[in-house]
């Protein structure tokens, strides 16, 4: 499924039966009935009389097929609800005093990347937190592009902002419209979707040639007092996370590419001492 079939989907009545909705994420998910019943253990008859609602699947069942689905936390509450039971999967801001030590350690995370840039973003790349080396790698940028919080992935593509600064800018942002679609395939999620077809809107240039095969990873080249400095990026997520935040939650960090680069960022912490 493409990214214009699933914003075709977001755009239609969202099925009411819960039954509807697993059908929904099979077929996303590219299953047949038979493979997602042997991977439920359950059988392809159950399962096919669930999904057109002839048999009221039990909450265990539920929340078995939503996880053989990879469906996201907040989706299967949506499931659980559908089919007459209570969410499971509660939401909390990162200010509750319940996901105080997360919040801690995506602190500690960021603080230690230092002094290299690192930030953490919510499920629709908006910024939630960074560390003091990102906000001089922005300087120069319209503060109104800058208020609080801020798309990451907008500003990347604006031309007022990362993408007049960025020198590898198809590479990039190509790598970042990749990543972009396959959440949208992944999730479905409607925000995504148009997040995605407006960052396909900027006038980004098309890749003059493919990757040379020296290559590991696409770096993100900018500009920058006069010199260009080159990051490698990795992405950071809880692993066994039960509530919907975290389980959103994304920390980005950014690692030197070469002795200029981290010459440059040792030089900038220092000033901001």
């Amino acid at each position: 499924m493409n990214a214009q079939t699933a914003a075709a989907q977001a755009d239609r009545t969202k099925p009411a039966h819960v039954g509807d909705h697993l059908r929904e994420w099979r077929q996303r998910r590219h299953l047949s009935q038979l493979d997602l019943a042997g991977d439920a253990e359950i059988s392809a008859r159950h399962l096919s009389f669930v999904e057109t609602g002839r048999a009221a699947p039990s909450r265990d069942m539920v929340l078995r097929l939503a996880e053989r689905l990879d469906v996201p936390l907040r989706d299967r509450n949506v499931l659980l609800v559908a089919a007459g039971f209570a969410p499971a999967f509660p939401q909390r801001s990162l200010d509750d005093p319940a996901l105080k030590p997360a919040r801690a350690a995506i602190d500690l995370v960021l603080k230690a990347h230092e002094p290299n840039p690192a930030l953490a973003v919510d499920r629709h790349w908006n910024l939630v937190s960074a560390n003091r080396m990102v906000m001089p790698l922005l300087q120069g940028i319209p503060p109104r592009l800058l208020g609080q919080p801020f798309n990451v992935l907008r500003l990347s593509f604006h031309p007022e902002a990362l993408a007049a600064r960025t020198v590898n800018l198809a590479e990039w942002c190509g790598h970042l419209l990749e990543r972009l679609h396959r959440q949208c395939e992944a999730t479905a999620d409607p925000e995504l979707i148009k997040l995605y077809h407006d960052l396909k809107a900027y006038p980004i240039p098309a890749r003059s040639a493919p990757l040379s095969s020296d290559n590991v990873a696409i770096p993100f080249k900018m500009r920058l007092g006069g010199d260009t400095l080159s990051f490698f990026s990795t992405t950071m997520i809880f692993g066994t996370p039960v509530d919907i935040t975290l389980s959103e939650l994304a920390v980005e960090t950014f690692f030197p590419a070469d002795d200029l680069t981290a010459a440059r960022m040792r030089s900038m912490a220092a000033n901001l001492k």
